[in-house]
């Protein structure tokens, strides 16, 4: 679901990878996922209003030749990507759990991500704006009235699904636009970024043993997190705050782009891309250096890098051949999760048993801990946000841009996949993992276990990094 992993999005079921392959929803009604006990009946239809009026302020503002748009393999046509969010909505709350009949005859043809090949959704006989909007208000309305009662925790999974879905696609959206060259987003994020500078310096985390991925405590999580379990740790030394568009221009000004020690073979292909008029010689939407100054295309406009604020939209590759250029490297996910939630034992010597909920504590998310939920309308300066520090003094763990791990996205031991069967299983072992959420995830996303996976040559997403000390 990711919103973009269907070719655009991806979520609990991966409906769309970087080159448009399209997974396959099963439905298993052994599934092993545990039921969640989280939101109330009145709090589900809360969240069910908030995310759609999130769609629908990314998408009202859209011609009808944008609502289209061109065929590109990481994008879906908008128009037929938020008919396919209510056509999610229905099939897994109305059809699912309540047992309605489709209400558009030809709605799985259309709409039903693992069955519709992604190369063809731009010649479907999809409903205009009014027809499509009139069709997700109708899903909408109808699962408010079903919520109207207590829904059996079967039930509630499935809200809390659709509602996560939706949550990735509002994030594939907003990247889409900015793939796309789309005005930016009007209405979404506070535009006054706070000038905060910038945050240098190292923590030590302790070694001892930490307990990777969640817990079965009630609430929702996706079945590659499944479950917690003992991993060994080294010490290890790892970054305050994510690279900085200053930093990674140092890297960019110093030639590291055209050195080939600094990139993996896998690496260096990607940057001589045949895809590309050129070969890649800084990251994607960065423009020549003018005046001493950098600047990057943001949505349809220019403007000049925040040197303080995270550097965003690189690969996998770019984020590695920085490492190797400044002796650094990246994170093990273990390491990521352990320096964002655990703590030090009380002499400090190794790994408090435990963790917390946030990297803060305990409290939710406000824009004081983390730019989450659209807090911002962009990233911030990496110094922001120190109420949200980590125990061992991490900043930004959660929210602003995802970050980048070293480790490959594979199973942990005994997993089961839950209904979406191809969510995780097919993309083992090809992809990397990223944690900690952008500006633009909701919080419902951005959980310190939630582990979200990429190719490593995707630079459309709203990815950085932060790094470890090499010794």
């Amino acid at each position: 679901m990711r919103a973009h992993r269907e070719a655009a999005t991806r979520l609990p079921v991966r409906e769309v990878g970087p080159s448009g392959v399209i997974s396959t929803i099963l439905m298993d009604h052994t599934h092993s996922h545990r039921p969640t006990s989280g939101a109330s009946a009145a709090e589900l239809v809360a969240q069910l209003r908030e995310v759609r009026h999130r769609t629908w302020r990314l998408t009202e503002d859209l011609s009808s030749q944008e609502l289209m748009g061109p065929r590109l393999d990481i994008v879906n046509p908008v128009l037929w990507e938020i008919g396919h969010v209510g056509w999610f909505h229905e099939y897994w709350t109305l059809r699912h759990s309540h047992g309605h009949a489709p209400l558009i005859e030809r709605g799985d043809r259309l709409w039903d991500s693992s069955a519709v090949p992604h190369a063809t959704r731009w010649q479907l006989d999809l409903l205009d704006r009014a027809g499509t909007i009139a069709y997700m208000a109708d899903v909408l309305a109808r699962q408010e009235d079903k919520l109207g009662g207590t829904p059996d925790e079967e039930a509630r999974y499935f809200y809390e699904l659709a509602i996560r879905h939706e949550d990735m696609h509002v994030e594939a959206l907003t990247y889409s636009r900015q793939t796309l060259s789309f005005a930016s987003p009007p209405r979404l994020g506070d535009a006054r970024r706070p000038d905060a500078g910038g945050l240098a310096g190292d923590v030590a985390v302790p070694g001892g043993t930490w307990r990777l991925g969640s817990a079965a405590a009630g609430d929702f999580v996706f079945d590659n997190e499944k479950w917690a379990h003992e991993t060994a740790l080294a010490a290890f030394r790892i970054a305050r705050a994510p690279v900085t568009n200053a930093e990674f221009a140092a890297f960019v000004e110093a030639g590291g782009y055209g050195k080939r020690e600094f990139w993996s073979d896998a690496g260096w292909a990607w940057r001589q891309g045949r895809d590309r008029d050129r070969d890649a010689e800084y990251p994607v939407y960065w423009l020549p250096k003018r005046d001493g100054v950098w600047r990057a295309r943001r949505y349809r406009a220019t403007e000049e890098l925040a040197p303080h604020a995270p550097v965003v939209f690189v690969t996998w590759f770019e984020a590695e051949a920085w490492c190797r250029w400044a002796g650094r490297r990246l994170p093990s996910e273990a390491e990521w999760e352990a320096a964002a939630v655990g703590a030090p034992s009380p002499d400090g010597t190794r790994l408090a048993e435990g963790s917390r909920r946030w990297p803060w504590g305990e409290a939710p998310p406000t824009a004081a801990h983390a730019n989450l939920d659209y807090a911002f309308d962009g990233p911030i300066d990496v110094a922001a946000c120190a109420d949200g520090d980590s125990a061992f003094g991490c900043r930004q763990m959660i929210g602003n841009v995802w970050e980048w791990t070293a480790s490959d996205f594979l199973p942990f031991a005994g997993f089961a996949a839950d209904p979406y069967k191809d969510y995780s299983q097919p993309w083992f072992g090809t992809r990397k993992v990223l944690r900690g959420g952008c500006w633009a995830t909701s919080a419902r996303i951005a959980r310190p276990a939630y582990r979200n996976f990429f190719t490593p040559e995707r630079n459309d997403v709203l990815a950085g990094f932060r790094t470890c000390a090499l010794f």
